[in-house]
């Protein structure tokens, strides 16, 4: 028998030493072949601490290049999200503007009418201004112009008379100033107006007067109430135009007042 020899049986693994020592030659081998031995480092570093994460350069890069990725995903998300911001600023100015436009558009219209309105409200007060009446809505004449008779200090008729009941309203046949009002003999309670053309218009024996001297009267203002006060012998009006405020300057009151637009 020979003696050192061990006795066969159970295979035992190589001791922590041999594993060192050929992990060392391992280490020797590569080196001599001019390649980097990273990869027997972890078998190495088995054996001489803890398992635990090793920072070998790579891990590094991977890392940062991950973080860049995100950084990069960041600052365009960031962007897409300023593009939409702006966007929709930019819409909702252009909305306001567009309701401002549109406001003003509308108020310009609205006042374009009003003036528009307001210039036919002033043009159709002009006209009723300017414009001649009857002094006795829907009344006739009873007694023509000229017509003779001892009744008339004159001889004949210096106006015309409109029938009228008592109390029945008169009216200015135009826009005038008042230079008459009260008692005027003859004629009984009168008014004398002064219209805007320089003619004068007269209206006897009322029973009542609603004017003024001195007073603004427009077409169709009521001036008095009729009756049959001085010379008179029945209730009507007796009404006269003339060139001036004074009896003796009458004119034909119907052709007076057709050229005034009158119908009579």
């Amino acid at each position: 028998m020979a003696f050192g020899s061990r006795p066969t049986g159970k295979h035992r693994g190589s001791s922590r030493l041999n594993r060192k020592a050929a992990g060392i030659a391992g280490v020797t081998a590569l080196a001599a072949t001019g390649v980097v031995g990273s990869l027997a480092a972890p078998a190495f570093a088995a054996d001489t601490a803890p398992e635990r994460f090793e920072d070998t350069g790579l891990n590094t890069v991977v890392v940062a290049e991950d973080t860049a990725g995100q950084i990069e995903a960041q600052a365009v998300s960031q962007a897409q999200a300023a593009e939409i911001a702006a966007a929709e600023a930019q819409a909702e100015a252009e909305a306001k503007q567009r309701a401002a436009e549109a406001r003003a558009k509308a108020e310009a219209k609205a006042k374009a009418e009003r003036e528009a309105k307001e210039r036919a409200e002033r043009e159709a007060e002009r006209k009723r201004l300017l414009q001649f009446v009857s002094p006795i809505d829907g009344s006739y004449v009873s007694t023509q112009y000229k017509a003779g008779g001892a009744m008339w200090s004159s001889g004949s008729h210096t106006g015309i008379d409109f029938h009228a009941a008592s109390g029945t309203s008169v009216r200015a046949v135009g826009m005038g100033v008042v230079v008459e009002a009260g008692w005027g003999g003859a004629y009984g309670n009168n008014v004398v107006i002064k219209h805007n053309d320089g003619s004068y218009t007269q209206y006897g024996h009322m029973n009542s007067l609603n004017v003024v001297v001195g007073q603004q009267v427009t077409p169709g203002q009521q001036i008095g109430l009729s009756g049959s006060t001085g010379n008179s012998s029945g209730p009507h009006l007796h009404f006269e135009a003339r060139t001036g405020a004074d009896y003796g300057s009458d004119i034909d009151p119907i052709s007076y007042l057709r050229s005034h637009g009158v119908s009579i």
